[in-house]
């Protein structure tokens, strides 16, 4: 009775899943009608137009008007699929383990952040030594009623006393309103510091340096050109009002600058960054002296960089790229104003340097995946840290007085685990290791790949999949990209990625030029007029995951973010053809507008600018938005945006949504997830396993894959 009762629920059940692949996720979609108003911009003769303009104004009724239309289409073609609760009660099952950052210490007090599984927002706690009992320090999830105001950093004054920290001011804004709080009682004092955006504090004594921009005007502050920033000087105990100002270059309002201070708080390092270059030119001033001027160290803007690292006695230690592609750790002499090298320029990456024990970490980034090397502070060699595998490293970071750091190591189909190094012996241990129920990492594994790229270019990808993948070419597959701004794609675990690969799929993800995996010439290969050998690269990890039997086109699936967005949309014009679902995530999809709102002038050191004749040229012929052609049957596609997003505006992702709503033929939705109180990354955690529940949801349906544990 049993068995025929099962078969009849089980019988009802793929009746309505047929139903609903036939009815919905094949039947074209009747969209919302968007408004097209004459708009043309100019650009050296070219006229080009925009009729969905309007959307760039996010405040306006309208624009809200088209957000609620087009998020009522989406979530109710969403709910439509009859195995979206359950993924998204296995992407949380597998998601709800205690999770743990690598933790910092200050006059005998470990500090660390902590998440017990699904709340919104880590909390920090803290304790007296490695064995203490842990006390909650700041519990972001009581900011806001809905989690989404984030603790965004926490750092402490020399001696302890106090400690500044920083709150989104707007949910999923990169807006930070700063405070301070007594350490001793735990209490916040008064003094809120607002219009804070990239800036860290930098403490010195009883105050901190901060870099602020002017109050913006009133409902500007998701849209508007971010020009004007300076830095400031704020005392404990007092108003903003009363901050004293420390550099701002008023001939340059378009520059960032920031000031670090070194841990001994002796010197105060200004860099300034003009937003059309790569580099930044540096400054110091010696706080022990009362120096008000800034010293040049670097004077010129170029295309080369230059971060501090940290101090030893008379030397400000530099990690730069100047003559060294794979960057190399050089000292500035103050006293002699001499240059040295202290970590010569290696054929791996240096990707970080930091200090702690009196000892210098530098990890190199060998084939995509670390290798931690340990030195004294005038460079000698004193050994390596031994890692588990092949993966990722991050860390190292610690004080003076330290006599072990932490680390964290993960891989694709490892979750992160804590370790701590002991510095006298050069022993690694456990600190922390994840349990995550249900789930055994022998049975998934992971391997790196290298393809030829369009121009014979070596190209490695990472392919995470259970064990026995058979290589049959149905495999559901999502490549994963970025490619560009420097950034490295190094192999890291994702716990909602579980419940993706327990169905049989398979994650791709490969390390585009543009990126910073191999050095600056792999970033410069994929940026500005070479743009093109991203895309390229990008479809060639397609063609080699389809030649080698992987997948097929209908059933691989593009994703990527922010620059990925791009990647996704510009491959998409090109090779239609080769997959069954986008997924472009808060996407720059304007490459003509881009550099016109918020913070999108920073970009042009890595894209160009349509105010250039030459690069206006390049940036038209691959343009997401401008090389959508009508009558292409393109690939279903869920755009996903939210509405507080100043970084990527979401006027991108509106105006792309819909050109591709009026433009694609064919039967496979386009459609746009519009998140409500987030910005550019979801903005609590729930918020991300809604969203990834929902992406694999679409992916599923629009492949007609049925995941085993939605069946009855």
């Amino acid at each position: 009775m049993k068995t025929w009762r099962t078969r009849i629920v089980l019988a009802a059940w793929l009746a309505a899943v047929a139903a609903f692949g036939g009815a919905d996720a094949a039947t074209p979609l009747k969209y919302p009608p968007t408004q097209k108003l004459p708009h043309t911009d100019t650009y050296f003769g070219t006229a080009v137009q925009d009729p969905y303009h309007w959307l760039e104004d996010d405040n306006a009724d309208d624009t809200k008007a088209w957000v609620a239309r087009q998020n009522e289409l989406t979530f109710s073609w969403l709910a439509k699929i009859p195995f979206r609760a359950d993924a998204r009660a296995r992407i949380r099952a597998i998601s709800n383990y205690a999770k743990y950052s690598a933790p910092f210490q200050k006059n005998g007090k470990v500090f660390f952040y902590k998440n017990d599984g699904l709340q919104n927002q880590s909390v920090l706690y803290m304790q007296q030594g490695l064995t203490g009992r842990p006390e909650v320090v700041l519990d972001p999830n009581t900011f806001s009623s809905d989690g989404t105001v984030k603790l965004e950093s926490f750092k402490l004054s020399r001696d302890g006393r106090y400690a500044v920290y920083a709150k989104t001011a707007i949910p999923g804004s990169d807006w930070r309103d700063f405070y301070v709080m007594d350490m001793a009682t735990r209490q916040t004092l008064p003094e809120v510091l607002h219009w804070i955006k990239f800036s860290a504090p930098e403490w010195r004594g009883d105050g901190f340096y901060y870099s602020r921009f002017p109050e913006p005007a009133k409902g500007a502050e998701l849209t508007a050109s971010m020009t004007g920033q300076s830095v400031w000087f704020h005392k404990v105990g007092t108003a903003q009002s009363t901050d004293t100002p420390v550099y701002e270059d008023k001939a340059h309002p378009e520059y960032f600058v920031e000031v670090e201070t070194t841990e001994d708080e002796r010197f105060a390092v200004l860099s300034v960054r003009n937003l059309k270059l790569r580099g930044n030119s540096l400054f110091v001033r010696d706080e022990t002296r009362g120096d008000k001027a800034f010293s040049p160290v670097v004077p010129e803007l170029s295309e080369d960089s230059f971060g501090l690292v940290g101090s030893d006695g008379n030397r400000l230690l530099i990690r730069t790229n100047r003559g060294a592609p794979n960057r190399k750790l050089a000292s500035y002499d103050l006293k002699t104003h001499k240059w040295a090298t202290v970590l010569p320029e290696q054929p791996q990456l240096l990707e970080s340097a930091s200090l702690a024990g009196g000892r210098l970490f530098a990890t190199y980034l060998q084939d995509v995946s670390s290798r931690v090397q340990v030195h004294a502070l005038d460079g000698k060699p004193l050994g390596s840290v031994a890692l588990p595998a092949p993966g990722t490293a991050s860390g190292f970071g610690g004080e003076t007085g330290d006599t072990d750091v932490f680390y964290t190591f993960s891989a694709m189909n490892q979750p992160p685990t804590l370790f701590r190094y002991e510095i006298a012996t050069g022993r690694s241990e456990v600190f922390r290791a994840p349990e995550i129920p249900g789930f055994d990492p022998a049975r998934f594994e992971s391997r790196q790949v290298f393809f030829k790229s369009r121009d014979g270019t070596r190209v490695p990808m990472f392919i995470v999949h259970k064990k026995g993948l058979a290589l049959d070419g149905r495999n559901p597959t999502i490549l994963y990209g970025y490619g560009g701004f420097n950034v490295s794609l190094n192999p890291y675990f994702s716990a909602s990625r579980v419940a993706w690969m327990e169905q049989g799929g398979v994650f791709a993800m490969a390390n585009l030029r543009g990126g910073g995996e191999y050095g600056e010439a792999w970033h410069e290969a994929g940026m500005r007029l070479n743009k093109q050998n991203v895309f390229d690269d990008c479809i060639a990890a397609a063609e080699y995951l389809i030649n080698e039997r992987i997948t097929s086109p209908d059933r691989l699936a593009l994703q990527g973010g922010s620059n990925g967005g791009l990647l996704v949309g510009a491959v998409l014009n090109q090779r239609p053809d080769l997959f069954k679902v986008a997924l472009p995530q808060v996407g720059v999809m304007d490459m003509l507008r881009f550099q016109k709102f918020s913070v999108g002038s920073a970009w042009v050191s890595d894209y160009g600018s349509s105010d250039d004749a030459k690069q206006f040229k390049y940036l038209l012929g691959y343009s997401p938005l401008h090389n959508l052609k009508a009558g292409v049957a393109y690939p279903a596609t869920l755009i996903t945006t939210s509405d507080h997003d100043d970084r990527v505006v979401p006027a991108h992702s509106f105006k792309y949504a819909a050109t591709l709503q009026e433009r694609s033929s064919g039967d496979a939705p386009h459609l746009i997830r519009i998140e409500t109180n987030s910005g550019h990354g979801s903005s609590n955690l729930n918020k991300a396993l809604d969203e990834a529940a929902d992406v694999y949801s679409f992916i599923w349906a629009n492949m007609g894959i049925v995941p085993s544990f939605a069946r009855p």
